[in-house]
């Protein structure tokens, strides 16, 4: 969050009691209470036994995630982004689901409509203000594929209002919001794949001058679309468009603080860079670098770790990824710091990471860099740990290259002395 938050009110319970900021990625200790993990993991790491909120003595320091508050901050900063002192739909007073679908009704006239702005900023006021709103505005028959049909006939549509650059940022927020909660998206992503020319050309403007809330309802929708593997072969056809888009979404993961807009940014990249071509454009771009700074970040939250390990995954899949991270001794460093205590997913897509340099593709370079990061013993921990076979599988075959007899060392190995994040 940043200066607008003094225009914000958060809920105490989302405050860690530590730094009193809102908390990025929550975990809790035995003693029940919740912290932000930067926060609480200093504590610990000044040799403090102790709970700093009850002062009870810890009678471990393991903490675990705590996923159900991590996704309530999460829907509440999604809200309290979209709603910051710029976003038209602030001054709005709520309105009731039957204005909600009378407004429905109105923008589905194919007559042209001056008051168009003005239902558009209402609907996007009222599908933020709930999941049921969002539901209903879902399963109103033809909604979706009508907001598909006016951003596409825009230009039409623009010359009858006065505020072009915020219509089409809201078509975007609005499109997205209700999407999330659509039964049927790839009927609506299909849709858009078909009209991608005007669509891809308002989504680079948004991406490149929209309002944070406007450029992250578009990386969200691109995701959207790129879910599927040929959808998105179609929708990023033209080089050029395409090169702009990838652009501009490494730029939003890559400069921007907000933890909700990096996610969002780093989700879209996964799923676009399936695409070979997408992900030698990340590397040159310098994606590798930027995401070892993200993994190096103390404040950076578990879901951003979690998706720049798997789009390191993703990039190591080809040559110019792996070169480029055996030549950055940084980025291997950091994915072995993080394999640990962050998560399962986090764990998984770190192991694959090195599974693919070390194992599969043999890079000297990168298994030099895991050995001095003390990488070897955090994957015998892994193998020690409940997690999955294939991760199992992989370790092992990663204990292989460095030519570690895992019995022997398990057993020499002071296990009690060691705690194990738990997942």
């Amino acid at each position: 969050m940043g200066r607008d938050d003094l225009y914000i009110t958060v809920p105490s319970f989302f405050r860690c009691p530590i730094s009193l900021d809102v908390m990025k990625s929550p975990v809790s200790l035995c003693t029940g209470v919740t912290y932000d993990r930067s926060s609480i993991q200093r504590w610990l790491d000044g040799g403090n036994n102790t709970c700093p909120a009850t002062m009870q003595v810890l009678q471990t320091k393991d903490f675990v995630p705590n996923h159900n508050l991590h996704r309530l901050i999460r829907i509440w900063s999604d809200s309290a982004l979209t709603r910051r002192p710029s976003d038209p739909t602030r001054n709005n007073p709520p309105i009731t689901r039957d204005q909600a679908r009378n407004l429905v009704t109105e923008i589905q006239n194919p007559n042209p409509n001056p008051n168009l702005f003005d239902a558009i900023t209402k609907l996007v006021s009222f599908a933020k203000d709930s999941d049921q709103n969002r539901k209903l505005l879902a399963t109103t028959d033809r909604f979706l594929p009508v907001l598909v049909e006016i951003l596409t006939n825009s230009n039409s549509s623009i010359m009858i209002i006065g505020n072009s650059k915020n219509y089409i940022e809201e078509l975007f927020v609005l499109l997205e919001l209700v999407l999330r909660e659509y039964r049927d998206r790839d009927s609506v992503t299909k849709s858009i794949v078909e009209k991608r020319d005007p669509v891809i050309s308002l989504m680079i403007s948004v991406l490149k001058q929209g309002s944070l809330a406007s450029r992250v309802a578009v990386a969200r929708v691109l995701e959207s679309i790129a879910t599927d593997a040929d959808q998105s072969k179609s929708f990023f056809a033209e080089q050029s468009e395409c090169d702009d888009v990838v652009w501009e979404l490494f730029r939003l993961m890559s400069t921007e603080s907000d933890s909700v807009a990096i996610e969002a940014a780093l989700s879209a990249l996964i799923c676009v860079a399936k695409l070979k071509r997408i992900r030698v454009r990340l590397v040159r771009l310098g994606c590798v670098k930027a995401l070892a700074k993200l993994l190096c970040n103390p404040n950076s939250s578990a879901g951003v770790n979690e998706r720049v390990l798997r789009l390191l995954e993703t990039v190591s899949s080809c040559k110019e990824g792996r070169a480029e991270m055996c030549r950055d001794e940084a980025c291997v460093a950091a994915v072995v710091r993080r394999m640990l205590k962050v998560s399962a997913v986090a764990t998984e897509s770190a192991v694959a990471v090195l599974w693919s340099l070390c194992y599969l593709f043999r890079e000297e370079a990168a298994a030099e860099a895991v050995g001095r990061s003390n990488g070897v013993t955090k994957i015998l921990l892994i193998m020690q740990s409940n997690c999955s076979p294939m991760v199992k599988q992989m370790a092992g075959d990663l204990l292989k290259v460095f030519r570690v007899n895992s019995k022997s060392c398990l057993s020499s190995y002071d296990t009690k002395t060691t705690h194990i994040m738990p997942f």
